[in-house]
This record gives structure tokens, sequence and C-alpha cells, in this order.
């Protein structure tokens, strides 16, 4: 067992309000194509053993992530908050402790409540390919259910 490789962070603190000790608060992304608003990442684990990252996303009342999607899928933890997000054409409430999963090439958004944050774990692929933004033909066609229209808009 000496031989294998150990992190070398093997721990890290929890600190106040959704933060741990030793991991940056970062922008969201740093892509000015991607609209977004209001919110902040932590990669809380990223580590070449592993086949996957594992990051801590705040979102500000009132604010959402980028519509996109990817090769790769999500796993997605709330630990706070509530708000909606949106996975292909599904529009659902999500809150504490709730899972939700994005599958590959996949529509998805998060918006957190207009008077609460939201803030959440997601797994993804270490090795992962770069969002795809939406065309306005593919805007059109998502639009074309009235729920995700509202979505979209802020009306959910």
């Amino acid at each position: 067992m000496d031989d294998v490789a150990k992190p070398e962070r093997p721990a890290h603190r929890a600190a106040r309000g959704y933060r741990w000790e030793k991991v940056e608060l970062r922008p969201y992304k740093e892509d000015e194509r991607a609209l977004f608003k209001s919110i902040t990442r932590q990669v809380l684990f990223s580590d070449p053993g592993l086949a996957s990252e594992l990051r801590y996303f705040e979102v500000d009342p009132g604010g959402f992530s980028t519509l996109e999607r990817h090769q790769h899928m999500h796993a997605v933890t709330v630990l706070r908050g509530s708000g909606t997000c949106l996975v292909g054409n599904e529009v659902r409430a999500i809150k504490p402790h709730d899972l939700v999963t994005v599958p590959p090439w996949t529509w998805h958004q998060f918006r957190a409540a207009p008077d609460e944050a939201l803030g959440f774990l997601c797994m993804v692929d270490a090795l992962r390919d770069k969002p795809t933004l939406p065309t306005p033909d593919d805007l059109a066609e998502l639009r074309e259910d009235a729920k995700v229209a509202a979505f979209l808009d802020g009306r959910t």
C-alpha cells in the first residue's frame, strides 16, 4: 500500500457559509458568451486518480446558471435553498436533498428562487468537453413547450 498515491490535501475543513478551508472561491465561468447571473463555484475534489470532479455552486437569490449542454453527464445534489431546474424539456422545483441527473447532450439550467440562495454539489467527468450554447433555432424549439418557455423567461 505504500506505493499508492495520496491526495495532496486529504481533508478540507468546513468553513462558514458553505465554504471550505483552502478551497478557492472562483467565478462560475470565464466564458463571456455564456449568459448566467450571480453564481460562484468551488472545486472540492479534483485529482488525477479520480475520474470525476466534485464542485459546489452557490447561486444568489434570482441568479441562474448557463443554459447549455455537454457530452458528459452531471450528478447534482441540492444542499441548501430552493429553486427550479430545467433538464431537457422537464422543469422541476428543487430543494435540499433533491438529486438531479443531467444526461449527456441534454439542455439544462439551474435557477435560484427570488428570495433565497441555491447551493448544490455537482459531480462531472474530470476530463470534460466545453459546453454547447443554444442557437436561436435551439431556443425556438425549446420555447415550443409552454413550461420551458416560462422557465426560460424566469416566470417559474
